[in-house]
């Protein structure tokens, strides 16, 4: 098992790879999908955006069965994403779990439009994602003073990662009680689509 201090310090060295364009060697490989058919051993679990721009895999430049996926518009937490989460945790002992927004997320930035100018127009199902986001970024909107929409959009990736994050900490019995021993590791972070870094900044431990 290794644990979630290693396991983000993997994740920040592999998406300095991957800015830098410096490629890990053999992750990707023939051996290396023979090695994990008969067994995986993810050492993170991340709960991303389904956005096509922000595969979690490249970005953190990671290989064939390292990371642990789970990808839904706005990186929202509902109860299958939460038991996606537990399975993962229990099953392969998996112990740091990342939260991964990115900039300009459309989900959110959809629930900001929403919120502005309400319509009749979503259907049901998008209309429930837009629900599991609204409660981060409301009071985001009504404490709006005229700030520049991609300030406000900003604040609201950040602020549906911190909600999302907390979700996962704080909405599974068997996620807090893997906290609660020291084992488990929340974090979330944010992808920039401008730069390609990835920005650890809510749950993170003040050693890293």
């Amino acid at each position: 098992m290794i644990a979630a201090s290693e396991a983000l310090d993997r994740l920040v060295a592999g998406n300095r790879r991957f800015v830098a364009e410096v490629r890990s060697h053999g992750s990707h490989s023939q051996t290396r999908r023979l090695e994990v058919v008969e067994a995986q051993e993810p050492f993170a679990i991340i709960l991303g955006c389904s956005d096509s721009r922000v595969p979690a895999e490249i970005v953190f430049d990671q290989g064939l069965g390292d990371l642990f996926v789970i990808r839904v518009a706005g990186n929202i937490v509902a109860p299958s994403q939460v038991a996606s989460v537990e399975f993962a945790a229990e099953r392969f002992h998996t112990r740091l779990v990342v939260v991964l927004g990115h900039s300009q997320c459309g989900a959110v930035l959809a629930t900001l439009e929403e919120l502005a100018r309400p319509a009749n127009t979503q259907s049901r199902n998008l209309s429930a994602i837009v629900d599991r986001i609204r409660p981060a970024v409301e009071g985001l909107l009504e404490a709006d003073h005229g700030q520049h929409p991609d300030a406000l959009l900003h604040q609201a990736v950040r602020a549906n990662v911190r909600v999302s994050a907390n979700h996962l900490r704080h909405g599974s019995s068997v996620l807090e009680q893997l906290i609660q021993n020291h084992s488990l590791l929340v974090v979330g972070a944010e992808y920039s689509l401008e730069t390609g870094v990835v920005e650890f900044f809510d749950g993170v431990p003040k050693a890293q």
